[in-house]
């Protein structure tokens, strides 16, 4: 496969629309809670970033969807913007259903440079759905919530795997339809991006509480990894990244420098005293 070619967007376009699941949000399988898991389940401090979050990519990714001229790109990014709106009603649907306590926030305008935010975002979200796999895994596995709870999500954490494989092939795409697809400058183009939404996250961290809108997957690592040690947690990214990826298209491009950071540090961490 060439990327940057024809077939080459064909395939990524084709593949994530014919991937598309339907489900609606208020007729999935919504578990009833014990008093505990109730009580867990409304201290997690992440529902409101994540809602405010989900509400605004919907809205942003349809109005970039409206200004591109490719009929195959517009159609796949527009299905997209359905796929982060609906991520928004099944969040608002969630917290209704469990009575939890969620501010609302006001709808961010649509920015005047579009594709712009769109590529921050694309960035963003595949620094997040990668370590959000990790953090899913973790949290499965402890039986943090009844299993129920991660057969609904699991569709969601699926679908944002979609996503930002979808995104570095577009963005791939892109950067070869514009004459700057060598390998070096899409390179330091990623290194670029990356370090720019770490630097964005790197607060979310640091005091992080409810209702304090940093980070919802910072947050939500505080939430549900307890006494994790990071050599675990790392080698839990690994394995629910290839875990996800593995099921595309040999032939598309994954977001794989978080994936090698993650390898490099893994195997530091393995060479220091415990």
């Amino acid at each position: 496969m060439k990327i940057g070619s024809e077939a080459h967007k064909q395939l990524f376009c084709q593949s994530f629309m014919d991937s598309h699941l339907k489900y609606e949000p208020e007729k999935l399988p919504w578990p009833k809670l014990d008093e505990e898991d109730l009580q867990r389940l409304r201290g997690i401090p992440f529902w409101e970033e994540a809602l405010s979050t989900e509400r605004n990519a919907g809205t942003m990714v349809k109005a970039f969807a409206d200004t591109i001229e490719d009929e195959t790109i517009r159609e796949a990014i527009a299905l997209q913007g359905i796929e982060e709106a609906r991520h928004a009603r099944l969040i608002e649907y969630m917290v209704n259903h469990y009575q939890i306590e969620t501010p609302e926030r006001p709808a961010k305008p649509v920015p005047e440079k579009i594709e712009q935010e769109f590529i921050k975002f694309g960035y963003g979200e595949c620094f997040d759905s990668y370590f959000a796999f990790g953090l899913f895994g973790i949290a499965r596995n402890s039986g943090f919530f009844p299993q129920q709870f991660f057969e609904i999500f699991d569709p969601v954490i699926h679908e944002e795997a979609r996503h930002i494989v979808f995104f570095v092939n577009w963005i791939a795409y892109k950067q070869f339809q514009e004459g700057k697809g060598a390998k070096i400058l899409r390179g330091a183009t990623s290194l670029w991006q990356y370090s720019n939404a770490l630097k964005r996250r790197l607060g979310s961290f640091k005091g992080t509480k409810k209702g304090s809108g940093k980070g919802f997957t910072a947050s939500g690592a505080k939430s549900v990894t307890g006494s994790l040690t990071l050599e675990k947690f790392l080698a839990t990214c690994i394995q629910e990244y290839d875990k996800r990826m593995s099921v595309f298209e040999p032939e598309l491009l994954r977001p794989e420098f978080l994936l090698s950071a993650t390898k490099t540090a893994y195997g530091t961490l393995k060479l220091l005293p415990s």
